[in-house]
């Protein structure tokens, strides 16, 4: 029952930000569109950035859903810009009345244990055992913030290029350089 409240919610936000931007939103807004009563809402979220995040965070992980390996990067990334595009009022709504920040935390936050992935995968596929986990951490946390920066550009331009295309420019990037990364990081630290 908690999740479909939540999802009642979640639907009802969504529906409003089709007329409304997020910034003249109420809870008692949400709330009176899904039938729900307020305490019902503050019982599942502390306030409207937490449904928001919850939202975003639960929508992005059905985007990538096994997608988060080497083998199914491409996939789970253009997961994530049709999933972006499918909620477009709601996803523009984020970007210009809430924060960039917050969308940006969003991003970071879903990409990271997508490249996590990617990184360990190849890792082991090339059997570099001689690199301290923060390299590793930070070879993931730097494609993750490139990602980020790639998707929000596409938010920025109203999201008109084709992702497929902007995965095809990212694909010779992902798959030369990450390996030429754990190479350089492997055994420097000895």
């Amino acid at each position: 029952m908690s999740n479909l409240t939540k999802k009642a919610l979640a639907s009802s936000l969504k529906e409003i930000l089709k007329t409304k931007p997020i910034s003249k939103v109420t809870v008692s807004d949400i709330c009176s569109n899904c039938g729900i009563r307020r305490q019902s809402f503050y019982y599942h979220f502390a306030d409207l950035p937490e449904l928001v995040e919850w939202i975003c965070w639960t929508e992005g992980e059905e985007a990538l859903k096994k997608n988060k390996g080497y083998d199914g990067w491409e996939e789970g990334f253009y997961n994530i810009f049709l999933a972006a595009k499918k909620e477009k009022p709601f996803i523009m709504n984020i970007y210009h009345s809430v924060s960039g920040d917050t969308l940006r935390s969003y991003l970071f936050r879903l990409t990271m244990p997508l490249l996590q992935g990617v990184v360990e995968e190849i890792a082991r596929s090339l059997r570099i055992q001689d690199i301290t986990e923060s390299d590793k951490c930070f070879i993931e946390r730097f494609y993750s913030s490139a990602f980020v920066d790639v998707m929000l550009e596409w938010v920025a331009r109203d999201m008109e290029e084709d992702p497929k295309a902007i995965i095809e420019h990212l694909s010779p990037l992902v798959k030369g350089t990450i390996p030429n990364a754990l190479n350089a990081y492997s055994g420097r630290n000895q």
